[in-house]
């Protein structure tokens, strides 16, 4: 298992001073999030160069990019604002090679203006659906043209909420380029929670093959929950681990959604996990 984190976390001065503090915790894999790099995301002429200069410094710590945070709202209701992401997600993946890695984070999104995060009940439409078939159908030659992995978050407050509905959205597209996040603590939907073992069984056997990256975070509740450090909340980690850890790669596993004070436990925990399995 390679235990990563996303850089975002860790709030310093420059990039060097991120990277140093979060090799001083003994991780040496990021998901790499473009603020980290103290330029606006917006400055989209500039990626190659800043790939260029990220990637430099990430090899001069021999630490690696297992992906780069690309996150938009792939269904937002207002036409031009998700054009503008579209636009910015192309420019992002025909950079990525740059930033030394071949995969991209992202999100399907939300029919909420107020957040991509914030579940909309029109998430549920057949419109919203083919709205964000027509988004990938914008983003996907790309990706496939720069050789570069879109994965995507399964999450109960996005358009593929479910695990049946993201199996259905990479089957519907037909792309090798599109792939999942898998993140544990996004996938239980009102309710579930007391299935949980059969849920967490039902999205490996059902996306396994399909995992390019999974998160590392956990949750008080299900539906739209209150995200918690891993381990520190009701996730089944003994089981998730051991379903990542079953899987026929070495899946980068990426902690978020904790405090600095809180990431040398939670490296703790997934190595202890990891070695029992």
């Amino acid at each position: 298992m390679k235990i990563g984190i996303m850089t975002r976390h860790f709030v310093r001065q420059s990039l060097a001073e991120t990277l140093d503090a979060i090799i001083s915790h003994d991780i040496f894999h990021v998901q790499f999030n473009l603020t980290s790099a103290h330029v606006k995301e917006s400055l989209d002429h500039e990626i190659d160069l800043l790939g260029n200069q990220v990637s430099q410094q990430i090899a001069k710590r021999k630490m690696s990019v297992s992906a780069l945070s690309g996150e938009i709202n792939m269904v937002h209701p207002d036409l031009a604002l998700r054009q503008a992401e579209i636009s910015h997600l192309q420019h992002l993946i025909s950079s990525c090679k740059t930033f030394g890695t071949s995969i991209i984070a992202t999100c399907t999104g939300s029919r909420s203006t107020e957040s991509m995060w914030k579940y909309h009940l029109d998430n549920e439409t057949e419109e919203s659906w083919q709205v964000l078939i027509a988004t990938l159908e914008k983003l996907l030659p790309v990706a496939e043209k720069h050789g570069v992995i879109l994965a995507f978050e399964p999450e109960v407050n996005n358009v593929a909420n479910t695990i049946s509905k993201s199996l259905r959205l990479i089957e519907e597209m037909k792309s090798p380029n599109l792939k999942i996040v898998m993140d544990a603590a996004n996938i239980f939907g009102k309710g579930e929670l007391p299935q949980m073992s059969e849920i967490l069984d039902q999205a490996f056997e059902l996306l396994g093959d399909h995992i390019a990256l999974a998160h590392a975070k956990d949750l008080d509740r299900d539906g739209d929950a209150g995200h918690l450090a891993a381990g520190t909340g009701l996730l089944d980690y003994e089981r998730y681990v051991s379903l990542l850890c079953s899987l026929p790669f070495d899946v980068p596993v990426i902690l978020h959604g904790l405090d600095e004070d809180q990431v040398d436990g939670c490296v703790s925990m997934l190595n202890r996990l990891a070695r029992a399995n």
